[in-house]
């Protein structure tokens, strides 16, 4: 399948939107975008919310009328990750998994903590960095357990299959043995990352333990189960927009000649808005 995306307003700006498009209309990267990019369910499709060493925190939209890519805001500012020695914004690409949802009323028997009504994350460790709204195929290689805020925050760790070193990493032991030191800085990384807001350090399940490829694919598909019952009805949506021109069975499927589906705007992209320069400001926290 071939992806691409329309951008409408400024990077940096509270109108800046990404929508993802097959042939030239929009679907919805969370729920018309397949999981599954093989017949095998080996390889799966990712959608790049942010890419390697940039700070904007963008995500795919929940409650967004076909869940557009958009930079997060909090008491109306736009949010950025800091700058945490030695690293620069986020240090693989950063993304989601479509058709996942971790489900905030559901507790995870071994984290002990609900999910944190997002689609599912993903690191992708590939040396190739992505773009906004880029569909990647990927291979599933672990995961971590972050639990933010009292919340199960899971982390899938993947490589994209066209990545030089795609055929030597299949599992999380390769990670470390042809990444050296990638899977700690990523610990790290999660830990840390919020310190310089005035946050506290994040916790892990598992004691910070990254857990392999089987255990991280179960993850995966529980959290696509948890999302065909966000679409069926089975699964509470408040909050969410599950509009979508394609999942068989969803009470939110539309036509492409709805009224509303006709409203989404033309590909309009502006030239990049202004950063605060304190966002590439360097931050050095002293380890526990």
């Amino acid at each position: 399948m071939s992806f691409s995306t329309r951008q409408i307003g400024a990077k940096n700006t509270n109108n800046f939107q990404v929508f993802l498009e097959k042939d030239n209309k929009v679907i919805s990267p969370f729920h018309d975008l397949p999981l599954y990019a093989d017949d095998s369910k080996t390889i799966l499709n990712m959608v790049v919310e942010i890419p390697r060493w940039s700070n904007a925190k963008m995500e795919i939209s929940k409650s967004a009328y076909f869940n557009s890519i958009q930079q997060d805001t909090k008491k109306g500012k736009l949010r950025y990750v800091r700058n945490s020695f030695p690293w620069k914004g986020y240090i693989w690409n950063y993304g989601a998994f479509p058709q996942t949802y971790e489900d905030p009323d559901s507790v995870h028997p071994e984290t002990k903590a609900k999910g944190d009504g997002d689609p599912i994350d993903v690191c992708e460790i590939g040396e190739a960095v992505g773009y906004i709204g880029q569909v990647k195929q990927v291979k599933v290689l672990g995961t971590l357990a972050l639990l933010d805020e009292g919340e199960t925050d899971w982390k899938i760790i993947v490589i994209d299959v066209n990545d030089p070193l795609a055929s030597k990493i299949n599992d999380i032991e390769d990670v470390e043995r042809h990444l050296p030191g990638l899977l700690r800085a990523t610990n790290e990384w999660f830990r840390i990352y919020k310190i310089p807001d005035g946050k506290p350090e994040n916790q892990f399940a598992f004691s910070g333990e990254a857990k392999n490829k089987k255990y991280a694919t179960e993850i995966v598909h529980e959290c696509h189960e948890a999302w065909r019952g966000l679409l069926t009805g089975k699964v509470n949506k408040e909050g969410v927009s599950c509009a979508n021109v394609s999942v068989e069975g969803s009470q939110d499927k539309i036509s492409t000649s709805d009224a509303q589906y006709a409203q989404i705007p033309a590909h309009a992209p502006e030239a990049d808005g202004p950063v605060d320069p304190s966002i590439d400001k360097w931050f050095f926290i002293s380890a526990a």
